[in-house]
């Protein structure tokens, strides 16, 4: 199978993953009643907490079809990231500085991300 084929069937994965999310999301948002008003309700034989499970499904779906397709253009987004980044834009970087680039841009997402946790795990309050 081709490189083109397959960017063509994950894309098509991720549209479709993207898509249900976004049905699953409206579902749970706006056609169920809100808070503790769920309880009794369903939909298609599935209640509000089977609906917001599947929506987290469709989440965790989604980004791990986002991490293959990053890993697929790997060597492209270190090259734009080291590019945007370098102080000598007409010097061409060698691979393993592009590579530097892409992994330090990483570390500091995933940082943030786990920062962001964090302040929510530390912030969170049960009733009173």
């Amino acid at each position: 199978m081709s490189r083109t084929s397959i960017n063509l069937v994950l894309n098509s994965f991720l549209l479709t993953a993207f898509a249900t999310l976004v049905c699953c999301s409206v579902i749970v948002r706006f056609v169920f009643p809100p808070g503790p008003d769920t309880k009794g309700w369903s939909l298609r034989g599935q209640s509000y907490d089977q609906w917001a499970t599947i929506q987290f499904a469709m989440l965790a779906i989604l980004a791990l079809g986002i991490l293959i397709h990053a890993m697929l253009h790997w060597s492209w987004v270190c090259c734009v990231i080291a590019t945007r980044l370098a102080r000598d834009k007409k010097v061409k970087l060698d691979d393993g500085t592009q590579t530097l680039y892409g992994v330090g841009l990483l570390i500091v997402i995933i940082n943030i991300l786990g920062l962001a946790i964090a302040c929510a795990a530390l912030s969170i309050h049960g009733p009173p």
